[in-house]
């Protein structure tokens, strides 16, 4: 008598489709690889993303290395990063103290955001707990070859994120990785040749984005809060993010993953607030700052007594709101709400452009208002671009390659 089949309970159904679809697709690639038709389709069709990403994946990996060893690191930022959070170190938790050669941290440790009437107040101190593991982790800052091998994971799992988001959407055919990944000079350079903390703002954002669109909203919301605890600028997500939150779980569920975000914060920032709460709020509501003209680079046409002015930045600020909100309405529409503030779950989302292009055209349009953009913030928008383009009328998206792409 045959011994009885032994039935395996380790899959769910789901993970049993995923396996069978994956094996599927391996054997047709290897049965038709030889087929110049097949070979054409792994370059233009959505569905081979995965594989030309894995195949660009290992190249960065190699291309990574290569910048490493052979490109001469400058130093630009890194150096004052170790100085803020050696502060740190020595017991200073007085955020009003903590500085470096160029200048205190100022990376606000509490920012007022009117989103619809909804005050969201954030405290910023992640910044100091992940550089203070660099800190370490390089020997105190001085080992700089080691740092320039943790920023290329950095990059590499952003890449991974990316590839995961843009699969998932299957709207961006395969070459566009060959722009987004082996013609930017410039994204190697402020991952790995300048040590900017904008990468580490950038991929926690894409780990909550892959979060969100797999509908897992609250531990999305956790990171995307880390996200902001490391570079305010993610904020620009937020008021896409804010009707996300509504046309998926209505007022409630809404209220609750912005707790959530205002915990993982508070938290955060707790040990200064103890220490000196009326210098940290100080440094916060410093909203009128002036920036260096000598280092912006979307207004450099304008004379510098005008970048200065109180007034542009006031005129910059009305007509990003004013964008905003008309977009605000397309993007309630794209969502089904019925309504500003539902109650409950008024509509689902149906696919992952759903989340994507609110998420990414809210990013966009800050950008496109920010009253000063340096070298390093192109690693904010970078990789949104080739989505961008895609949700777009043009014809032949092949004879067009993001501007700055090299």
């Amino acid at each position: 008598m045959a011994p009885p089949r032994l039935v395996s309970r380790g899959k769910s159904y789901k993970e049993s489709y995923k396996t069978l679809r994956f094996n599927k697709m391996s054997k047709e690639f290897w049965n038709n690889v030889r087929n110049p038709a097949a070979v054409k389709k792994i370059f233009i069709d959505p569905e081979w993303f995965w594989l030309f990403g894995l195949f660009v994946f290992f190249v960065e990996i190699v291309v990574n290395i290569g910048v490493i060893e052979y490109i001469p690191y400058t130093e630009i930022d890194w150096k004052a990063y170790m100085q803020e959070v050696e502060g740190v170190v020595n017991g200073t938790l007085d955020y009003t103290k903590l500085e470096g050669d160029t200048g205190p941290l100022v990376y606000p440790a509490v920012f007022v955001y009117i989103l619809c009437g909804i005050f969201i107040y954030l405290y910023p101190a992640g910044f100091v707990y992940i550089f203070l593991v660099l800190y370490y982790l390089t020997g105190h800052g001085i080992n700089i070859y080691v740092a320039q091998y943790i920023f290329a994971l950095f990059y590499l799992l952003t890449l991974l994120l990316v590839f995961r988001i843009y699969a998932k959407c299957k709207k961006v055919p395969p070459y566009a990785l060959i722009f987004m990944c082996c013609t930017s000079y410039r994204i190697h350079s402020i991952y790995v040749l300048r040590l900017f903390n904008d990468p580490v703002a950038v991929v926690l954002f894409y780990c909550a984005l892959n979060f969100f669109i797999s509908s897992k909203w609250t531990t999305g919301a956790i990171f995307y809060s880390l996200a902001v605890s490391v570079k305010m600028n993610i904020l620009l997500y937020a008021p896409a993010l804010l009707l996300l939150l509504l046309a998926t779980g209505g007022v409630p569920n809404t209220v609750f993953n912005l707790g959530i975000c205002g915990l993982v914060q508070l938290v955060l920032g707790l040990p200064f607030l103890l220490t000196n709460p009326v210098g940290y709020l100080n440094r916060a509501f410093n909203l009128g700052r002036v920036f260096i003209f000598q280092w912006t680079v979307n207004w450099k046409f304008l004379p510098e007594e005008m970048f200065v002015s109180h007034y542009f930045h006031v005129i910059l600020l009305c007509l990003h709101l004013i964008v905003l909100l008309m977009f605000c309405r397309t993007w309630r529409r794209f969502l089904g709400l019925s309504t500003w503030f539902p109650t409950k779950n008024s509509s689902t989302i149906k696919n992952v452009d759903c989340v994507l292009l609110p998420m990414f055209t809210a990013n966009i349009i800050g950008i496109a208002f920010s009253r000063s953009l340096h070298y390093q913030f192109y690693v904010w928008y970078f990789h949104t671009l080739h989505y961008l383009l895609w949700c777009t009328t043009l014809k032949n998206h092949s004879q067009i390659m993001p501007v700055g792409s090299n």
